[in-house]
């Protein structure tokens, strides 16, 4: 089955590294007709430019935008300005995130929970109005949001983020009762990738950390974008309001992560 979201323009947030950089990747890869990427600084964005084309992805078919994923004019901007650019905005990829405190509910720090729940439960709101009304309104279009395993189940260390990612859960389901029948809003819930913003659940010990799922090893990026770019497709067309595990087993063939 050939997954293609061909002619179609795509707006990911947080693509810069990580996981918004592999779906930017794979939304190219799969015929999109431009995608935007946004990050809060300018260098990594320079920088995630220069690997994708590296990779083989035309220059002109990127559009690297500085915004904050929790500010509501930001948003407006990177919108217009991805509209203006390339016609449309199809895709809405809400895939910033951030988890700046660990600690149990008891005792984190208030001010890394206000960050983290601005940036990843806000965030993607914020995200996902701007583009509705700017297209999806009146043109339609498929929003994706990254959600987390620990939306669905409970863990130690960032109960905080995980209380962000099941909000990003229930909204997907209400954005997708509002927004029908014209837009589609699905979600992905990895569990452990191997990326910079979750090594305080893997770098310590790697393989104890891929033993907690029973496919026995970490998610990759990769893992994640084809699952992104399938439900962006038409492929996916009478799916919304599902969030969809990417998980290695964890909440299928295990029920916890911890």
């Amino acid at each position: 089955m050939e997954v293609r979201v061909d002619d179609k323009v795509a707006l990911v947030t947080g693509g810069s590294r990580g996981i918004g950089a592999a779906v930017a990747l794979e939304l190219a890869r799969s015929g999109a007709a431009g995608v935007a990427i946004t990050s809060r600084r300018a260098d990594n964005l320079e920088q995630a430019v220069d690997d994708l084309v590296h990779q083989g992805i035309e220059r002109e078919a990127l559009l690297p935008l500085v915004a904050r994923a929790d500010s509501a004019d930001d948003a407006a901007e990177a919108v217009a300005a991805t509209i203006e650019r390339f016609g449309a905005c199809d895709l809405l990829v809400n895939n910033a995130g951030t988890n700046p405190g660990a600690g149990t509910l008891s005792d984190v720090d208030l001010g890394a929970l206000d960050k983290t729940w601005a940036v990843n439960q806000r965030g993607p709101l914020l995200w996902s109005r701007e583009v509705w009304r700017q297209w999806m309104a009146d043109q339609g279009g498929v929003i994706v949001n990254v959600a987390s395993v620990g939306g669905l189940v409970p863990g130690p260390l960032v109960g905080a983020y995980n209380i962000s990612k099941a909000a990003v859960i229930f909204a997907t389901r209400q954005l997708a009762f509002e927004m029908a029948p014209g837009v589609r809003v699905n979600a992905v819930a990895p569990a452990i990738v191997k990326t910079r913003l979750s090594r305080l659940l893997w770098e310590a010990d790697e393989g104890a950390a891929a033993a907690l799922h029973p496919l026995r090893r970490l998610g990759t990026t990769a893992d994640v974008a084809a699952a992104v770019v399938f439900l962006a497709s038409d492929r996916a067309g009478w799916i919304t309001g599902v969030t969809l595990p990417v998980d290695g087993g964890v909440t299928g063939a295990s029920g916890a992560l911890g």
